[in-house]
């Protein structure tokens, strides 16, 4: 009766994941045995078989990091072979290595032991020098990752954590029409990871256990090819590449419904009131540095003249109708600019072309390639293939679309890594600016990556009008460039803000122009920030080109401050001719800094944003229609 009782617990704790891991319940029992005894008995049924390929062959995966071969497989033992109605037959899986991406590479060498074991999964030699590069290139074939949901957990928290199965589960090969699946399942009594083996039809002896790596995705779905390229090779050359603009219901898909003021245009009437306008922030760093007398600080949302917010705001349309003398700090629908995958969407509008027929570069030239791996992945897949075959640089550089501070962002030119990170999120996969215009740092004796801050402020929509602020931000690397070691932190990314052990190099902009002047004299920065400034003009002229959902929308109580992330780089033409390349656009972006340089920064802000007061001396019109 315990048992029954116990077995029970199991199946009320378990049975979310049961049910939406698709377990058959007739295997819930012996599941639930082999869980509370830790038996792993796949090894009286199955067996470990190493493949022999021959020369003339196929590719060898022993001597091609790049095959999609497999090194072992798991064939069938039993000599009544193993049916799909047995109750018995699901098997434990182990894990032999979880870890993240991030510690991958210092696992692997700190750690010997584990180091072979995954020479010895992966068919890597022992024996070479860069084993530990082989098994991290070879790796995504055998990887699967899950994350950890549970609320109060921090971003970082929330981080993939990426599993290598152990030498029964890593032999388990794909095929179209397999007899097993294979799933993850935590195990919530020793909260213990495993996968779980059971098939999905009757297995003859001998027969190789097969499981379909990308089930969730339709036989017949597009993007099916690209997804299977760690286990099986395709030539996707001859499709297209070329980007179109999604329908509108894709800028609201995951959004909260957003409202705005239908008859509402730009501008609202001028301040003409002597009193101070009273300020709502929820941001402190407002709080601490807006001093200025024009402005008073209010604790109440129903008293304030002025909202500055930093959660999402929606409903503008009755905004405009209950509060018509009031300002708040967003405009409707302006994600279409701070999210990562819209941004890149809105930019292309500025485009005649999609690309140079010869050379591939996308157009605008100042936005890097841009593919969603979620709605683009057999483009981005037909692009990069193209670009190989024509020898061009193929690093990319693989972000999430909703997270910032370069969490669960990679760097590779492996393009079996690049179709697996959206397992972990919705990612893009953005070109990787291999020739990006360094800054030489004397006490690190070489130079590096740098990237520049423009704050823009934007006043209404139509009519456009926006500023820049004329003290932009930089942001350094703290090693020397070059296109190798994608995982050192500090080389090839210049946000060191959130980084326990890095240093950050605070140089002021008037500082930076001094020593720009010293090292790029032919390079003026006054004709640079001209173009970054046209640059920024040109997106904002596109995100209000369409009419919401897909661009922005006029309310002539919204004011927003965005923050440009920029890089330059050499354009490939021959020439020394340096281009701004346009990183991301945040909301709420962090300006302690800009503060303490510059005490002075939000009450400059306010007047030119609620007062219309302009200030030359601090701001450069970017745009303004007649």
């Amino acid at each position: 009766m315990d048992g029954i009782n116990k077995f029970n617990e199991f199946v009320a704790l378990h049975k979310p994941q049961l049910e939406s891991s698709g377990i058959p319940v007739h295997f819930w029992p012996a599941l639930y045995r082999k869980l509370a005894t830790e038996t792993f008995d796949a090894g009286e049924a199955l067996q470990l078989m190493l493949i022999d390929y021959d020369d003339d062959e196929e590719q060898n995966p022993a001597e091609d990091d790049d095959s999609p071969n497999p090194v072992f497989a798991l064939g069938v033992a039993r000599e009544q072979g193993i049916k799909a109605d047995d109750p018995r037959a699901i098997y434990l899986v182990d894990h032999a290595w979880t870890f993240r991406l991030n510690s991958a590479r210092q696992q692997l060498e700190q750690h010997q032991q584990l180091a072979d074991r995954m020479s010895a999964i992966t068919g890597v030699d022992l024996e070479l020098e860069d084993r530990v590069d082989k098994i991290l290139r070879r790796l995504w074939k055998y990887c699967q990752a899950y994350s950890i949901g549970s609320e109060g957990l921090s971003d970082e928290e929330r981080q993939p954590i990426w599993y290598v199965m152990d030498e029964v589960g890593s032999a388990v090969n794909h095929s179209d029409d397999p007899n097993f699946r294979l799933v993850p399942l935590l195990y919530l009594n020793t909260q213990t990871t495993y996968s779980v083996l059971f098939p999905v039809r009757n297995c003859e002896p001998g027969d190789q256990v097969t499981r379909d790596m990308v089930e969730y995705v339709a036989k017949e779905a597009p993007q099916r090819a690209a997804l299977l390229l760690p286990w099986r090779d395709a030539d996707l050359t001859a499709e297209s590449f070329l980007q179109v603009e999604p329908r509108a219901d894709y800028f609201t898909s995951g959004h909260t419904p957003e409202t705005y003021p239908k008859d509402n245009t730009d501008p609202l009437p001028a301040r003409t009131r002597c009193d101070p306008l009273k300020v709502y922030a929820q941001y402190e760093v407002v709080r601490q540095h807006l001093t200025s007398p024009e402005f008073v600080l209010v604790d109440n949302e129903d008293e304030a003249d002025v909202l500055w917010l930093t959660h999402h705001f929606k409903n503008f349309e009755e905004f405009a109708d209950q509060s018509p003398g009031k300002f708040i700090n967003q405009f409707p629908f302006e994600y279409v600019i701070t999210i990562k995958d819209l941004l890149s969407i809105v930019g292309r509008r500025a485009a005649k072309e999609h690309h140079n027929g010869l050379t591939l570069e996308t157009y605008p030239s100042w936005l890097p390639t841009t593919y969603n791996l979620s709605t683009e992945l057999k483009e981005f897949a037909a692009y990069y293939q193209t670009r190989a075959a024509r020898g061009l640089d193929n690093h990319w550089i693989v972000k999430p679309w909703n997270l910032a501070r370069g969490l669960d962002t990679h760097i590779t030119d492996n393009i079996k890594q690049i179709v697996r990170l959206p397992a972990t999120g919705p990612k893009i996969a953005q070109k990787y600016i291999e020739r990006p215009v360094l800054f030489r740092r004397e006490e690190l004796e070489g130079s590096v990556k740098f990237d520049i801050r423009y704050v823009i402020l934007l006043k209404s929509v139509k009519p456009l009008k926006a500023y820049v602020h004329r003290k932009f931000f930089l942001r350094f690397a703290n090693h020397p460039f070059s296109l190798d070691h994608f995982d050192d932190y500090e080389k090839h990314y210049t946000v060191m803000n959130y980084q326990e052990e890095a240093q950050l190099h605070h140089v002021k902009c008037d500082d930076f122009l001094a020593l720009w002047q010293e090292q790029y004299p032919e390079s003026d920065w006054s004709t640079l920030e001209q173009q970054i400034c046209q640059m920024l003009q040109e997106v904002l002229q596109c995100a209000r080109q369409a009419d919401p959902p897909c661009g922005l929308a006029p309310c002539a109580q919204s004011r927003a401050l965005y923050a440009a992330d920029i890089m330059l780089r050499w354009k490939d033409d021959g020439e020394k001719v340096m281009e701004p390349q346009l990183l991301e656009i945040n909301w709420t972006p962090d300006c302690k800094r800009a503060c303490d340089y510059y005490p002075d920064f939000f009450n400059d802000i306010f007047r030119l944003l609620f007062l219309d007061e302009d200030n030359d001396e601090s701001f450069r019109l970017l745009t303004a229609d007649n």
